[in-house]
């Protein structure tokens, strides 16, 4: 609810607020925790201004019970926010205080068509999902914090559009760029579709790898160095929950989001899974001290696991970044070394006590003799020490 609440005053909030007595209302209503005082709020602002765009943003997300009445909600939101945003537009030389309405209802209008595309996503309407997306990329370049690439990459893989889906990455999978799981799994799931529907390991270790299969390897390794919790939910070697509302790069909870929405993806491609289970624990052999030292990235940060519990519900088991497993010889040698040096340490400090203990551990002699008397031997701890033999005179 924090999280929440710091995103909305972000969005939509600005320091002119208390020149519109709606805006001032809903500024209250960002900041109340208790769900039915906020949408109270939301009314009393549309009461004031019928043409409140984040009353309606309000109500569309927190009142209403369907995709069908969201979307409704949002269209009377966009409806109002285009008017705002045309009067702000004319007006924003006048002063630095019009600038910033400006820019707070810019980021509105923004949300609410973003919202109005994710529920056609939710509909079935996908192509129309698509256009309205590739519209505010266009229109709004700059606002890439919303992340509405990693929409449009996820609405043209269930249209299968895979060379428009590469044209996106061209354009958004930059190294000056903020990477993100979308991002870096969607790369590897193209590389894959080209090999994995005749992958097979048995063929590849003998006659090796080739080329494409090469590149869709490191393209795997890739996005593993990124996020290492999503191949487990991807390969459903972890139960899937719904994914939280915030979520934190390269975290766990970023790998639920990810596989809730992409799994169908994966399996849709013949042989990507696969290609997946085969190679993707060979990344933590590229890299053995992650938290120190990254590959393509920087370290893992080893702040995530507090943060993903945070986020997450109590009943999830929080996933951490796989930790290296040392082979037994190791974990026995480390032992007996540790002995060894305990053994001494204390036969140095406590000498007396420790020849005590050494002269009690020792085993007594044990003398065994021949039933008919003509030999006697001696053994201790089991080696034989000496003999007696007897000769009788006849």
């Amino acid at each position: 609810m924090n999280l929440s609440a710091q995103d909305h005053q972000t969005f939509f909030t600005c320091d002119t607020d208390f020149l519109r007595p709606s805006d001032t209302v809903m500024q209250k209503a960002w900041r109340e925790r208790n769900p039915p005082a906020r949408i109270k709020a939301a009314y009393q602002a549309l009461e004031l201004n019928n043409d409140c765009a984040t009353a309606y943003v309000l109500l569309a997300e927190e009142e209403a019970t369907t995709i069908v009445d969201a979307e409704r909600l949002f269209k009377q939101a966009l409806k109002a926010g285009e008017t705002i945003y045309r009067r702000s537009q004319q007006c924003q030389h006048q002063s630095p205080q019009h600038e910033a309405q400006l820019r707070r209802d810019t980021n509105v209008l923004v949300y609410i068509k973003r919202r109005l595309a994710m529920c056609a996503r939710k509909l079935g309407r996908i192509r129309e999902a698509v256009k309205i997306m590739r519209d505010l990329m266009k229109e709004f370049p700059p606002l890439t914090m919303l992340n509405i690439h990693e929409n449009l990459l996820e609405s043209l893989l269930e249209l299968q559009a895979y060379a428009d889906v590469q044209a996106v990455l061209a354009k958004y999978d930059d190294i000056s760029l903020p990477k993100s799981a979308a991002i870096c799994y969607t790369a590897a799931l193209l590389k894959t579709r080209t090999v994995s529907d005749k992958f097979s390991p048995e063929t590849a270790s003998r006659r090796g790898l080739s080329t494409a299969e090469i590149n869709a390897v490191e393209a795997i390794h890739r996005a593993v160095e990124f996020n290492p919790h999503v191949p487990k939910y991807l390969l459903e070697m972890k139960s899937l929950i719904l994914p939280p509302e915030h979520i934190l790069k390269r975290g766990d909870s970023e790998a639920i989001a990810y596989a809730f929405f992409h799994l169908q993806h994966w399996k849709r491609i013949e042989g990507a899974l696969n290609l997946l289970q085969c190679t993707w624990e060979g990344t933590f052999r590229m890299i053995p001290y992650p938290l120190e030292k990254g590959h393509l990235f920087y370290p893992y940060p080893s702040c995530t696991e507090t943060a993903d519990r945070e986020l997450l519900p109590t009943f999830h088991h929080v996933s951490v970044y796989p930790k290296k497993e040392l082979p037994f010889f190791i974990h026995f040698t480390a032992g007996l070394c540790s002995s060894t040096a305990m053994i001494a340490l204390l036969t140095h400090q406590f000498p007396e006590i420790m020849g005590v203990f050494a002269k009690a551990s020792e085993a007594a002699p044990q003398t065994r003799e021949d039933p008919k008397g003509c030999w006697r031997g001696t053994w201790k701890g089991g080696v034989h020490l000496y003999s007696e033999f007897r000769v009788w005179a006849p």
